[in-house]
């Protein structure tokens, strides 16, 4: 294996012929054929877990600044600034949308300028929210058109995302990518987590159940943006330092641009905006989902309630931690079907949700008693909803093993085993699922701005009831994705069905 351009033979007749173009400058490598056994054994191995390692380093970053405004948002009237409820489900959902439109031009730059190289942009570019983050908490004056800029700066990190999974991609094995991708993904994900856990602790609003206390001194949330800056540093440098571009991870943009045309994409993108869509909308909305309803702020300064800061950051870990073995499930059992069994019980859990929240009575202002009689409902939401989460992580995880099989399996009913066909056909196959996975990301990701806009829902004047509607057409939802999982990737077609392009219905996708 040759890690630099300078090492080719005779790069110019080698791009003449077709093949991979030459690399002038940076940390390249020529020769990369992972679905070769004793290449993967010998060399492929620890170079790709290397390169695993430290994208799950960056792209765990890339999520807590993605969602800094998750629990940062319910800090902000605490700390001087006069928002209502449906301006901070705002500022929630902000970073979701623009961090959604970011994904597909950051799965396209991994081909153009490199993985290792791209890496070091996106790591770069957490410091523009997290000091713009630092700026506006620090000035109880700072217009709320400002916040909603600056957290939309935060998208940045979203798109982090998109770029790390198809440049995993290029580095695994057929066999081995749901792991890999699982892995990586939640990586990703428990920076979600983290962030929801530490932040509180970091900017002085709470401790951890009694066993970490928050610091004395009051609120100060610029604190958080200054460790998230300082750690995307590091992840810029471990980057450089550490990772690898791969030269045959090469596309033109036109030939990634097919995979729109594609029916899969789309229906892809559609499963993954019921799996990572929730996953990414809960997580941002379930701090202020939290305060909302189980919390009243009287009497101070404690209040009465369920106190947001220590419960938000469970949900997005189950989700995280349960990613991998959706990855896994699908190596084993195909991912159509853990798919469909992972929106089977997102409705089943919903439902469940749902149902505790009509024992509740809406909070007014300021009433304990009330508050107190909600609060012993809460550990049925938690329990229920951490369901939600869980099964949310297990689709994410089944749903992105599905994509490169999609891509593989036409490949190989569109060519001869053993024959260069093949080969090439493979090759072209695993560029376009790349592709295709910033283009599904890119759309499942607007989940996580619908969510919180939906929890909001302006129009509607009682806020239990806005989330009790949200709830409903969240399970509706997940019938559909569950009946086209089973009617275009499981159900069994007729011969006439099945010899037509295209089909993956019982192709054990």
């Amino acid at each position: 294996m040759t890690m630099t351009s300078h090492s080719r033979s005779n790069p110019r007749s080698d791009a003449a012929a077709g093949s991979v173009p030459a690399r002038r400058t940076g940390r390249w490598i020529e020769d990369w054929r992972p679905e070769e056994e004793a290449f993967w054994e010998e060399t492929g191995r620890p170079v790709a877990r290397r390169n695993l390692l430290w994208s799950i380093f960056a792209e765990h970053l890339g999520f807590s600044v993605w969602l800094i405004w998750s629990v940062s948002s319910a800090f902000l009237v605490a700390q001087g600034f006069s928002f209502t409820p449906q301006q901070l489900f705002v500022l929630v959902a902000l970073p979701n949308l623009v961090g959604s439109l970011l994904r597909l031009p950051y799965t396209f730059a991994v081909p153009r300028f490199g993985g290792r190289n791209w890496t070091m942009v996106s790591a770069a570019l957490l410091l523009v929210p997290t000091l713009l983050f630092a700026w506006a908490v620090q000035d109880p004056g700072t217009p709320y058109w400002a916040f909603c800029l600056i957290a939309a700066t935060a998208g940045l990190g979203g798109g982090n995302f998109a770029s790390s999974m198809a440049n995993i991609n290029f580095f695994y094995p057929a066999a081995k990518k749901g792991a890999a991708l699982g892995l990586n993904a939640a990586g990703g994900n428990l920076g979600v987590s983290l962030i929801q856990l530490f932040l509180p602790v970091i900017v002085g609003g709470a401790g951890i159940f009694g066993l970490v206390k928050a610091s004395e001194g009051g609120i100060h949330l610029e604190r958080a943006a200054w460790v998230y800056a300082g750690l995307a540093v590091v992840a810029t440098f471990a980057a450089w330092r550490w990772m690898d571009n791969l030269a045959t991870a090469t596309s033109r943009p036109r030939e990634q641009m097919q995979v729109v045309r594609k029916p899969h994409t789309w229906i892809m993108a559609f499963l993954y905006i019921g799996t990572f869509g929730s996953f990414i909308g809960y997580s941002a909305a379930m701090p202020l989902l939290i305060k909302l309803t189980f919390w009243v702020p009287e009497p101070t300064p404690l209040g009465t309630g369920i106190y947001f800061a220590y419960f938000a950051f469970l949900g997005a870990l189950v989700g995280s931690a349960t990613r991998p073995l959706g990855g896994w499930l699908a190596d084993r059992f195909g991912g159509a079907r853990v798919t469909l069994a992972a929106f089977g019980a997102m409705i089943v859990s919903t439902l469940a949700v749902l149902w505790t929240l009509t024992r509740l009575t809406p909070n007014p202002t300021a009433d304990p008693a009330i508050a107190t009689d909600n609060q012993s409902w809460f550990p049925f939401f938690l329990g229920f909803f951490l369901c939600v989460f869980a099964a949310t992580g297990i689709g994410n995880g089944s749903t992105y093993k599905m994509i490169p099989a999609i891509w593989r399996t036409e490949a190989e009913r569109t060519s001869e085993a053993g024959t260069p066909a093949r080969s090439a056909a493979l090759l072209l196959a695993t560029k376009q699922a790349s592709a295709a996975i910033g283009v599904i990301g890119a759309v499942g990701a607007i989940g996580g701005f619908l969510i919180p806009i939906a929890f909001s829902s302006p129009w509607v004047e009682d806020p239990l009831s806005a989330t009790k509607g949200a709830f409903v057409v969240f399970t509706a939802f997940y019938a559909v994705c569950a009946l086209v999982t089973w009617a275009v990737y499981l159900r069994r077609p007729s011969a006439a069905a099945a010899a037509r392009p295209g089909t993956m219905a019982g192709a054990g996708i």
